[in-house]
């Protein structure tokens, strides 16, 4: 089966909201081995609905729509379905007594247009919302699937994962897949694919590969389906543990794992600590941390100490440096990286400033330059670094390469 995606709502089409259900979507659909054909964002306007959806399903088997299913008069995709598919209206009373009890909860008023939440096409299966007031519609027309939910994301990954999903794996029987993903960082994705080519050119018709690069980070994802008896699971595996002998220590993670959670479970194992002290990146390390559930295990804090004055007062950088070699340097950096880790008393610590731009650069420090220094009880590791893009290109870049280094010096501490 392969499936398209719609999104509906001018928010999407202006760029102040982010789509960010599609790419979910996406790889839940893949894991299912439903290929999507297409996504399509359009307006909050029934004539671009009712076009959109009759190509659509002249295409595809599985139609998602996203978004439109709120209170409000903007709100017209439930409206514009029951029109489409010529059907009538039902009160469903389980999500009547859901609104009931979630307007009571909070102590709200339930006015009419809350009430209409209950309202529903008479032709659709109800996809309980556990997490919102709108609920999800299953229509089954003509052995085609039409599913609709909100747009909110959190209440769009609930509906789906949990009412949608299981009703999809009945309906579809496919064939197994398996995915394996292998990270590795600063190897350009064309000198990586040049490096296992001939293992790349030996894969069988049911084992794909696929590169994902991200800044510096290149993910392989190999992807094998079922052929025979043989599993396919174990097969696959000795495929990726070909292409990380082949790599090496450009391997990061032999798991679909950011740098920030590869840092973390080294961290958590060992029982060590880490304190950030950062300049140019703003507290984007730190956040990429605090993003991981239980990061308290390892991260005791940092020091956002974007001016120089932080940089002294609260790391106890030698103001004097500011004029002979500048923030942006190893001595700065160094002495930044031993102050953090010092004053909040953790096992390790990562200290980053630099140029990330559009301005503020020089020709001996042009926009790129970042400096980053790690460090343990031990030792100290300070290292200069140009970088290339844009703002968020350079501050992704420095993040992932400051995490790389902990990476590898809390290896060679720990072995």
């Amino acid at each position: 089966m392969e499936a398209e995606i719609i999104t509906i709502g001018d928010e999407l089409l202006i760029g102040q909201v982010v789509d960010t259900n599609s790419a979910w979507l996406g790889q839940m659909l893949n894991k299912h081995n439903i290929r999507i054909r297409r996504i399509n964002s359009i307006s909050d306007n029934k004539d671009e609905i009712f076009s959109q959806l009759t190509d659509c399903l002249k295409r595809s088997g599985l139609i998602i729509i996203t978004g439109g299913l709120g209170p409000t008069r903007d709100d017209i995709t439930k409206n514009t379905l029951v029109e489409y598919f010529g059907m009538g209206w039902r009160v469903d009373q389980q999500v009547m007594q859901q609104l009931e009890a979630f307007y009571k909860s909070r102590g709200r008023t339930m006015f009419e247009a809350n009430k209409l939440q209950a309202h529903l096409p008479d032709g659709c299966k109800t996809l309980i919302n556990e997490w919102g007031t709108a609920p999800g519609m299953w229509f089954d027309i003509d052995g085609k699937i039409v599913i609709s939910m909100p747009g909110v994301p959190y209440e769009m990954k609930n509906i789906f994962e949990f009412r949608a999903l299981p009703l999809l794996a009945e309906r579809l029987k496919r064939p197994k897949l398996y995915h394996k993903t292998i990270v590795t960082i600063n190897i350009p994705e064309s000198i990586l694919a040049k490096n296992i080519e001939d293992i790349e050119d030996g894969l069988p018709p049911y084992v794909k590969l696929a590169y994902l690069p991200n800044w510096n980070i290149v993910r392989l994802r190999l992807t094998g389906t079922q052929n025979g008896e043989k599993d396919i699971a174990s097969e696959v595996d000795d495929i990726a543990a070909k292409i990380c002998q082949r790599i090496g220590d450009g391997v990061v993670a032999t798991e679909d794992l950011n740098m920030a959670e590869v840092v973390f479970r080294q961290l958590a194992l060992k029982n060590k600590t880490l304190s950030i002290a950062e300049s140019c990146t703003g507290g984007y390390i730190s956040h990429q941390i605090t993003l991981i559930p239980g990061a308290s295990k390892v991260f005791v804090g940092s020091v956002i100490s974007y001016s120089n004055s932080v940089k002294h007062h609260q790391l106890g950088v030698d103001t004097t440096l500011f004029e002979t070699v500048g923030a942006v340097s190893e001595q700065v950096v160094e002495q930044m990286v031993r102050g953090v880790r010092e004053r909040l008393q953790t096992d390790f610590a990562i200290a980053v400033s630099g140029i990330a731009g559009p301005g503020g650069g020089s020709e001996e420090k042009p926009v790129g330059t970042v400096v980053i220094g790690i460090c343990s009880a031990t030792q100290t590791l300070v290292r200069k670094f140009h970088f290339i893009g844009d703002r968020m290109n350079v501050i992704g870049r420095a993040g992932n390469m400051a995490f790389d280094m902990l990476r590898r010096m809390i290896s060679s501490e720990t072995q």
